[in-house]
């Protein structure tokens, strides 16, 4: 659990760290040595600087706490997906999922505690939002599938995304904090191409990211191109049209020159007819743009069912008539509730 009075280490600047290090009349260069601790080894305590006096770790133990995440339960599918339920400092739990393919190792993590958008086909958004996490906790549960990647399959991890528990784009500052620690040479130093963050489309934040001149990829949770179809089951459409999307997302393509992709879910009696894949492929062309077509995972009421094969063929048969190149998404982790729109904490 949290410290009382201690503030958590990783909140520093390395600049600050240095600050406190010459303030107690130890060599700045001490700075330098903890923050490789702390990103690149992503130490748990501080007894583990092993290459600091036993003075100056427990000068840092009087002052600091270090709010590492833990890995509470550890689920694997029959499929190789590993499902996380990850303990906070705080005491709350969020999930993370490692999702293992022939040619790529990718990380799916969480940026909130619950989520606020209520859309109604998602596990998550049936969870009260309980609070943003902090930068160094998105970075943990990177940390910890980089490590499970190379444990049980003997290979790195190549991808992440910003698809589980929450909306990125409404914790905006903590999720690029992270993602700069992420991508820097002090921390995992991996390359932006690599990461892609997903959002059901907050469209002055997607401005926003724009003009922050972000490296990373944008995807959006579509499910609809048709305004009160995708209201009935996001009310975010409500505030952030499918007009306004559109702009936001030319906006975004103008800035940065990177392709949008869309995900979507096409359900049975809801958008499984050619006049919605015709709606789909008329707003694909605001942008280039590629479309996932994700297999829907149910969340036990029944509500909503995936439509049939012939439904998801007429899709990509409409797609590529009009120019826009799709793909099957078939889920994974499905008996561990691992699989796209079924993180719930259950555990």
């Amino acid at each position: 659990m949290i410290a009382v009075n201690k503030r958590d280490i990783r909140k520093l600047k390395l600049d600050e760290l240095k600050e406190f290090f010459t303030q107690h009349n130890e060599k700045p260069f001490r700075a330098q040595q903890v923050y490789e601790w702390l990103w690149k080894k992503s130490a748990k305590d501080f007894d583990q600087m092993t290459n600091l006096s036993l003075s100056v770790r427990e000068l840092l133990k009087s002052h600091f706490a270090i709010n590492h995440i833990q890995v509470d339960t550890m689920q694997r599918s029959a499929d190789g997906t590993i499902k996380n339920a990850v303990k906070l400092h705080d005491g709350l739990v969020v999930e993370s999922v490692l999702i293992p393919t022939e040619d790529r190792i990718t990380a799916c993590v969480s940026s909130q505690v619950g989520c606020s958008l209520d859309c109604k086909f998602c596990a998550t958004a049936r969870l009260k939002r309980m609070r943003n996490l902090n930068p160094d906790e998105i970075y943990d549960q990177v940390v910890a599938i980089k490590q499970q990647a190379e444990l049980f399959f003997n290979r790195p991890l190549t991808n992440i995304v910003f698809m589980g528990m929450g909306e990125p784009l409404l914790n905006y500052a903590n999720v690029v904090a992270a993602i700069d620690k992420i991508t820097s040479e002090e921390g995992l130093n991996m390359a932006s191409k690599r990461i892609t963050l997903s959002t059901v489309g907050i469209t002055k934040m997607i401005k926003k990211m724009a003009d922050d001149g972000v490296k990373f990829n944008l995807a959006v949770s579509l499910h609809s191109a048709k305004d009160e179809v995708r209201s009935s089951i996001m009310p975010i459409n409500e505030t952030n049209s499918l007009d306004e999307l559109a702009e936001a997302l030319k906006y975004w393509y103008k800035k940065t020159k990177r392709k949008v992709t869309f995900e979507y879910v096409v359900w049975k009696g809801i958008n499984d007819t050619e006049e919605h894949a015709l709606a789909l492929a008329k707003f694909c062309k605001h942008v280039p743009s590629k479309v996932n077509l994700i297999e829907y995972n149910p969340i036990d009421d029944g509500e909503f069912q995936q439509a049939s094969e012939k439904a998801i063929a007429m899709y990509q048969r409409i797609l590529e008539q009009h120019g826009t190149q799709s793909f099957v998404r078939r889920s994974r982790g499905k008996d561990i509730d691992a699989a796209c729109g079924q993180l719930a904490n259950k555990s």
